[in-house]
């Protein structure tokens, strides 16, 4: 079964770009415009991986983070907060609010990709001490 990814951007060439992207990758990729949508299509396909655009319409970036990781179910769920912003500010506070990587724009396709691969092949094997 493929890994499901949601983008959560409002940023339209952004989210056609990693939508075929991902596709291409083997993944089922959902798509939210603002951060309200992107809770409820967490809450109704409970994907794997969450692409997490900082600012976004209704509800910010950080909110959604911020949401996610008060619920014990969604707990397990990865995010790549993805920001035009990148100053350290900025990059701490993504990371203190729950995102496992802050990503800022323009970034590399490629690298984003070998980041996604490793955060999910995180969870499926067995850590060794």
């Amino acid at each position: 079964m493929s890994k499901k990814i949601l983008i959560a951007d409002d940023e339209p060439s952004i989210v056609a770009a990693l939508e075929f992207l991902l596709q291409r990758n083997g993944y089922e990729v959902h798509i939210a415009r603002d951060g309200e949508e992107a809770l409820r299509l967490v809450e109704s396909h409970n994907p794997d991986l969450v692409l997490l655009d900082v600012m976004m319409p209704i509800k910010s970036g950080y909110e959604v983070c911020m949401r996610m990781r008060e619920r014990e179910d969604w707990r397990h769920i990865k995010i790549i907060m993805l920001s035009a912003k990148g100053r350290d500010a900025e990059v701490a506070k993504g990371l203190s609010m729950g995102a496992d990587i802050y990503v800022t724009k323009p970034f590399s396709t490629r690298e984003l990709m070998a980041k996604i691969q490793a955060l999910l092949s995180q969870g499926s094997e067995p850590e060794s001490a």
